[in-house]
């Protein structure tokens, strides 16, 4: 790339042009980056006058990266990966866990295995701060709106690394009040004399949510939330059948497993880390910890605390 002047980039201007060219449009960049959508375009218009050259082509979908945008974008992520790396070389001096790990996770597992660990995670690494992002959806390690995530499914594309967290078994859970009210349940075919529980289709953020497409006999739901949590709520408020973690259906004496010999649905959870980031002191201490954490709670993950 030619530029105009042999003066160096300003860091401030490729920071937003490295964050624009994270998001499909120039709102969502400006929202991440907390400014507003007509100051960021306005910057990244002087910038492009600046260095001579167009960067993002406008396109209904929002924008795109031109050929020269695509060579400045793989410089600037170099730049970005140089700078956090000697952020950590004086910051993690001697092999010390300290800064903020942002982790982004499954809502249910962030709320009932992540959260309550939390306090022993501190303990064992006091100078770590930690957000705890868990939600319906994930945050994207690779656009670096997170410095780790727990998915659903190993990631194939992006600067990620990925290690296996570990496997979860889901069953079909109702509460002792609605099955006292309703007929009962001896196989399969008799599901279909009941309401259902589960997420609202379109919103289903990731395939192996799709947990209805394995059930025999399933009707459609009646009561849906994005929630996992919402979920949980509804049916121990006797809201009808539904699909939960075990980690979350077995810890609450109001529910029963329905058929739980006959339905059994095994996911596996993914820890993914940015390549540049995997041996950074305090994104290692967390994802030991999480490891360990997933170790030890085999039994509640998969189901078999109470067998």
């Amino acid at each position: 790339m030619k530029l105009q002047n042999r003066m160096p980039l300003d860091w401030e201007n490729l920071r937003l042009f490295l964050e624009t060219t994270r998001h499909s449009t120039l709102a969502d960049a400006a929202t991440r980056l907390k400014i507003d959508p007509t100051t960021l375009g306005r910057r990244l218009r002087r910038f492009e006058r600046e260095l001579g050259t167009a960067l993002f082509e406008r396109v209904p979908q929002g924008l795109r990266l031109t050929p020269m945008g695509q060579i400045l974008a793989a410089h600037a992520e170099q730049m970005e990966d140089a700078s956090v790396q000697a952020l950590e070389a004086i910051k993690g001096t001697g092999g010390t866990a300290r800064g903020t790990v942002r982790i982004s996770a499954t809502e249910g597992f962030g709320t009932f295995i992540i959260a309550p660990a939390l306090v022993e995670l501190s303990r064992q690494h006091p100078d770590l701060e930690i957000d705890l992002i868990a939600s319906s959806g994930f945050l994207s390690v690779s656009k670096r709106e997170a410095d780790m995530a727990i998915l659903l499914a190993r990631p194939t594309a992006g600067r990620l690394v990925a290690r296996k967290l570990s496997n979860y078994m889901l069953m079909l859970y109702a509460s002792k009040t609605y099955l006292r009210s309703m007929p009962p349940i001896h196989a399969p075919a008799d599901l279909a004399n009941h309401r259902l529980v589960s997420y609202v289709d379109d919103l289903i953020y990731s395939p192996k949510l799709r947990y209805l497409n394995e059930l025999p006999g399933t009707p459609s739901p009646t009561l849906r939330s994005s929630s996992i949590v919402g979920q949980y709520q509804a049916t121990k408020a006797g809201a009808g059948l539904c699909v939960l973690p075990c980690f979350i259906g077995d810890m609450e004496k109001s529910l029963v497993r329905v058929l739980p010999d006959q339905i059994r649905i095994e996911r596996t959870f993914w820890l993914a880390v940015h390549e540049e980031m995997r041996n950074f002191a305090r994104v290692k201490a967390v994802s030991e910890f999480l490891l360990a954490t997933t170790a030890a709670q085999q039994d509640v993950l998969m189901g078999e605390q109470f067998s």
